[in-house]
């Protein structure tokens, strides 16, 4: 997948309006963890499409115009409920979610753009998905050919957009192993099986296994870094310490996907753990640079965001 022109990757998922809440005052944002990939992906230098849900109001303005200032295109499904909300309150800036009546029953149209859109990517990325609504999953894996060379999946759950825990879980453990990589979290472990992400990661094909046709797994687990599992390769890399204090952790988990999605792109998928550990030491670099400003728009450290491939 090497090459010297910008890779084309669609990522499909959630648009947002992020209302931050804590003892300073509000604070809105565009986000979403979906949009936060496309973004992060545009300013590493890929050409980003966004397929997303948005209502017909002035936030899906706001969300339109901040996404053509970062060079993203927008394939928009409609929404009869509005824009999606998540009410972001912070304490010690990890973020507790409240979501309106769009953001929980999100839900895309698989028209003709947004077919053509995920036929033409180079990758796939999905991220914060309704994988506890069957149709929707069906759609999507039925719109993805070729989805084990090209599909990247994050859950992304969020217990306030949730409606059916085992659904949720079986359909995105089928899709993941329809990918050629799946993102995990600690939190995400928690939620859909009350255990530790080792076991999740394991459940995933992520526990030591040399099978060639399983996906890759990057396992994220906050303070305590990220590590990545394929096909008997197990690297791990511990958070970046750079100067200045973490400020919103809001964006980490999305600038470590864009990142690392970022470098496949570029190279294709590291084909050994001297590889595998360079792109994830980028994507910590990265990811710890996100964190030292509010919001969740991806930052590099350098004056300038581009990294280029």
């Amino acid at each position: 997948m090497a090459s010297t022109s910008r890779a084309r990757i669609s990522v499909v998922g959630d648009a947002l309006i992020d209302e931050l809440r804590d003892p300073s005052g509000a604070r809105e944002f565009v986000g979403g963890a979906a949009l936060n990939v496309a973004v992060g992906l545009a300013l590493l230098g890929d050409d980003a499409t966004l397929i997303a849900m948005v209502g017909d109001d002035e936030p899906a303005e706001r969300i339109h115009a901040f996404l053509d200032d970062y060079g993203v295109r927008l394939v928009a499904s409609p929404s009869q409920h509005g824009t999606s909300r998540a009410v972001s309150i912070r304490t010690d800036g990890e973020p507790r979610y409240e979501f309106n009546e769009a953001a929980q029953h999100r839900q895309l149209r698989f028209d003709d753009d947004t077919r053509a859109a995920l036929a033409d990517a180079d990758l796939v990325v999905v991220s914060c998905y309704p994988f506890d609504d069957d149709e929707q999953v069906d759609l999507l894996l039925d719109a993805i050919e070729g989805s084990e060379h090209r599909l990247i999946v994050d859950g992304n759950p969020r217990s306030g957009m949730l409606h059916d825990r085992d659904r949720f879980l079986a359909n995105f453990e089928r899709v993941a192993a329809r990918s050629l990589l799946v993102k995990v979290g600690d939190e995400d472990a928690d939620l859909l099986l009350g255990a530790p992400l080792d076991e999740f990661v394991a459940r995933l094909g992520g526990g030591g296994s040399t099978d060639a046709a399983g996906p890759a797994v990057l396992a994220t687990a906050g303070r305590h870094g990220a590590s990545l599992h394929h096909r008997g390769i197990e690297v791990h890399a511990d958070i970046v310490q750079l100067d200045g204090p973490v400020v919103d952790t809001m964006g980490a988990g999305d600038a470590t996907l864009a990142a690392v999605v970022h470098r496949i792109a570029a190279d294709g998928v590291p084909a050994d753990a001297e590889a595998w550990s360079r792109a994830l030491g980028e994507a910590m670099e990265i990811a710890a640079a996100t964190v030292r400003h509010e919001g969740a728009l991806l930052r590099t450290g350098v004056a300038s965001p581009q990294i280029g491939s």
